[in-house]
């Protein structure tokens, strides 16, 4: 048997079997299997034919579909079918036009109540004039007026509902008054743009962590509402970490920071540094300035060149001498930062007019008693009055005011009290209170009156400074003797510096490095 394939078959599966015959086969059964062949032939031809038919139409239709899908006639029926489609956009052109026409509605809006809108160029605004107005009407029911926003316009980018009622209720649980939102707003409307997770509690948590108590953190925040925009890696750690290396005590720095939170906001290298290394050149030690910052932390605020300065040098024209210039600072810290010539001008006229006080003398006076410039004229002209009155000349109320300029500030009844007894009890000349005027300066009851009789005791005779110039274990010690010793006479009380440096207990060190000051800045 051959099996044979033929050319114009297409699909192989289609194959022909012929039997081979043997050859004493009769002829006419070949002839059958001729015949049988060619029918078989035809039918195959047929078939052939009809799969041709069948793949050109399928030729001829595919043409058309890529006649179809040609994009030129795509974009035509789109174009023809675009106005009548349900899900039809507009184009990026009508929607900026349209986005500018809302702006400009909003803008004139704006125009029309005060507000300069030149500023909002580029924030994203409401679409509306509705939205805008509750905007406007909600800071204008905490108070802010027209003024106020165009000091900072960019506030009416924040959202009511978003931005503005989350934070002032944050700050309303912390504890922050509603009466003091409008000034909190004035000073710091930023507060507005953020966010309460990520910018205002964590600032809370490090007011907190400076042991600044939970019911004082309100007070710092309204007080300097600023903090509430600084990064805890910036000026907060770094001014934090100097006042605490120049010897300002841990457990005092929440107070002082309670007190004046604007520390939190200065520069290290600008501000604080300058300011303590001034004061050292004048003579305070560090650890006095350190004192001076944890008892009045405010005058750190006080501008080095602007006023601190300028007030060291009226000082040194007015005939302080400049070896005093620290103590008179010790003393009176707020006198290097208020307005001080013309303090100092008006007190040395007033007092050369009374008891004829000459400018060196002032200048004694001044560094006794360095708050004599911020005293009025009427209590000091009551003061000089009853000194006069009390029997001491002019001459002698001048001595007595230079060598304890105290005597202009103090209360008048304990004074009278105080001279009664000694008229009358002590019996002791008026030149004893020339010489020491500081008596009116002791108390009373607590020690001139128990110190004359336990003196009047013994039969002692001594001066007012050897009785009432010295502390109580030495007035003991003194009281065994038989015999004052001239050596132990003690000059008029003056302030000592050592006061402000003397050791405290603090289990606290200092991890701020001195040798790291070039790293603020």
């Amino acid at each position: 048997m051959k099996i044979r394939c033929y050319a114009g078959i297409t699909k192989p599966s289609f194959l022909l079997v012929h039997s081979e015959l043997p050859a004493l086969t009769s002829l006419k059964p070949e002839f059958d299997s001729i015949s049988t062949l060619c029918n078989r032939e035809k039918l195959i031809g047929l078939i052939t034919r009809c799969q041709y038919s069948v793949s050109g139409r399928r030729s001829e239709s595919s043409y058309k579909d890529s006649s179809v899908s040609n994009p030129n006639t795509t974009r035509l029926g789109r174009r023809e079918r675009g106005s009548s489609s349900l899900y039809s956009r507009p184009s990026l052109l009508d929607m900026k036009n349209e986005r500018m026409e809302n702006r400009a509605r909003v803008y004139d809006f704006l125009r029309g109540i005060g507000i300069v809108p030149d500023e909002l160029d580029g924030l994203e605004l409401p679409v509306t004039v509705e939205v805008m107005r509750e905007r406007v009407d909600f800071l204008h029911n905490l108070g802010l007026t027209i003024e106020d926003i165009n000091n900072y316009p960019l506030v009416l980018g924040c959202s009511v509902k978003k931005n503005m009622i989350p934070v002032l209720d944050y700050l309303g649980k912390l504890g922050v008054r509603k009466s003091t939102f409008t000034e909190f707003l004035r000073r710091y409307p930023q507060v507005l743009h953020a966010s309460v997770v990520i910018d205002l509690s964590p600032v809370v948590k490090y007011l907190q962590g400076m042991d600044i108590k939970p019911d004082d953190i309100p007070r710092v925040l309204e007080k300097y509402p600023e903090v509430l925009g600084f990064k805890l890696e910036g000026t907060m750690s770094t001014s934090v970490a100097y006042l605490v290396g120049i010897g300002v005590a841990r457990r005092e720095i929440g107070g002082v920071l309670t007190r004046y939170p604007e520390i939190l906001g200065m520069r290290v290298g600008r501000v604080i540094k300058p300011f303590v290394e001034y004061l050292e050149k004048l003579g305070i030690p560090r650890l006095g300035v350190a004192r001076l910052i944890e008892k009045r932390p405010h005058i750190l605020g006080f501008g080095l060149e602007e006023r601190v300065k300028p007030n060291i040098q009226s000082l040194l024209e007015f005939c302080v001498r400049e070896e005093s210039l620290a103590s008179v600072v010790a003393q009176y810290p707020e006198i290097i930062g208020i307005d001080l010539k013309p303090k100092l001008l008006s007190q040395q006229s007033s007092l050369k007019s009374v008891i004829d006080l000459e400018p060196e003398d002032f200048g004694r006076v001044v560094e006794k008693m360095p708050q004599v410039v911020s005293l009025s004229d009427r209590p000091m002209m009551k003061h000089v009055d009853f000194l006069k009155n009390c029997g001491f000349s002019l001459e002698q109320v001048r001595k007595m005011v230079v060598g304890c300029p105290q005597l202009l500030a103090l209360n008048l009844d304990i004074m009278k009290l105080s001279f009664d007894f000694f008229q009358t009890e002590m019996q002791r000349p008026l030149d004893d209170l020339v010489a020491f005027p500081a008596f009116f300066t002791y108390g009373l009851e607590s020690t001139i009156k128990p110190r004359h009789k336990m003196v009047s005791k013994k039969g002692l005779k001594c001066s007012l400074g050897w009785l009432l110039n010295c502390s109580d274990e030495k007035f003991a010690q003194r009281m065994d003797y038989d015999t004052i010793d001239m050596e132990e006479m003690e000059s008029l009380p003056s302030f000592d510096m050592n006061t402000l440096t003397e050791p405290r207990s603090d289990d606290s060190g200092s991890d701020y490095n001195d040798d790291s000051d070039d790293d603020y800045v």
